[in-house]
């Protein structure tokens, strides 16, 4: 199938040729004709699947096609996301797609001075991407209008409960209109999030896409069983081997994020780490660094990592096992996106091991052992 086939305006069809894409991927294919339609949509997918463009197409086609209300513009469509770095992903798409129309989008979120934000809401928007703590301090003090809401997009809501953003989300569907359209993806579908999804979805319709389980067919994964304290030595060996530009790197916690960006800068390799306690202007430099090529070495802890969309990565290390299974499936889905060839490193410790056979149980296979 092309994007052709999916019934989309030209404005659209042009920007997909110039971002490049070529085909739709399974689930723009199948979610994008359910959102034209204005059906509420029920999307399990994994980040790198395409997600993003699978709901933000469809919906600058719907906004351009229904002509916008006279007047000041209100925001027509909310995509609530749980981390600043997603957020600020998504509105670079939106831009991307939406190059040649006639929509103002903006993206909202916490850890940065409000002014810049209460600006661009001031001037009327039609697209607003936020994070949920934001979203409701804006509403609260009277610069956030909602009610002429038609679409809302909740995104990575599994994410959205382990972050403990659940009564967040809860609080923003009251300020909604309940006659509006719902596209809800998550990459998991725990009790809780099925329950969150028949509350706020009407009749939907269902696309599933990649489980959980499953890692990437072009993703070469392999293991190197090593002692903790021999770790870094084995990183510095894999980075000055390995030619590859870019290498993105996860550590469990913050502070052992910090502690390999030291060992790394001491050897000369250009790192930087991104993780909660980093501001949001490190987080935001370190994340663009390493998009231009100017950072080797992005060290990461996962909840940092969620959204990170770098074109062209080919190599995901994990220095610390992730001792929740699904984790290593996101993690290494950093990498192999889109049909692009890629590699995962583990480096794995005695203590680590359990985390390993679980791991290997949930997707169905032994990881290589490299010697």
């Amino acid at each position: 199938m092309t994007f052709n086939e999916l019934d989309l305006i030209e404005p659209l069809l042009t920007a997909i040729e110039t971002v490049g894409y070529s085909t739709p991927t399974p689930i723009q294919e199948q979610a994008i004709p359910i959102i034209l339609k204005g059906r509420d949509l029920m999307g399990c997918a994994q980040t790198g699947t395409g997600k993003t463009a699978a709901f933000a197409i469809p919906i600058l086609q719907l906004l351009t096609t229904h002509p916008r209300p006279e007047g000041k513009r209100k925001i027509r469509t909310l995509v609530l996301t749980p981390t600043r770095e997603l957020a600020i992903q998504i509105e670079d798409n939106i831009k991307a797609y939406g190059k040649t129309l006639d929509h103002r989008h903006a993206v909202i979120f916490g850890g940065v001075n409000q002014h810049s934000q209460v600006n661009q809401l001031k001037q009327g928007i039609d697209i607003l991407v936020a994070t949920p703590g934001r979203l409701i301090d804006l509403v609260n003090q009277g610069f956030i209008d909602l009610r002429k809401l038609e679409v809302f997009v909740l995104d990575e809501a599994d994410r959205m409960l382990d972050m403990g953003f659940i009564h967040d989300v809860n609080r923003i569907i009251k300020l909604i209109p309940s006659k509006r359209q719902t596209l809800f993806f998550s990459a998991t579908m725990p009790k809780e999030i099925k329950k969150l999804a028949q509350t706020i979805l009407t009749n939907p319709e269902q696309v599933v896409v990649t489980p959980v389980s499953s890692t990437a067919e072009t993703i070469q994964q392999g293991l190197i069983y090593v002692e903790t304290a021999e770790k870094k030595n084995v990183l510095m060996d894999l980075l000055t081997q390995d030619p590859t530009p870019s290498v993105l790197v996860f550590t469990r916690t913050k502070h052992g994020a910090d502690r390999v960006v030291r060992i790394l800068v001491k050897a000369k390799i250009t790192a930087a780490a991104i993780h909660g306690n980093k501001s949001q202007n490190a987080r935001q430099n370190a994340l663009n660094g390493f998009k231009n090529r100017q950072i080797r070495v992005l060290v990461a802890t996962d909840i940092a990592a969620r959204g990170i969309d770098i074109d062209e990565l080919s190599l995901v290390i994990n220095y610390d096992i992730p001792n929740i299974p699904e984790t290593y499936v996101h993690r290494i889905g950093r990498t192999g996106r889109a049909g692009a060839k890629g590699q995962s490193i583990s480096l794995c410790s005695q203590e680590e091991r359990a985390y390993i056979k679980d791991i290997q149980q949930l997707i169905g296979m032994q990881i290589p052992v490299l010697t």
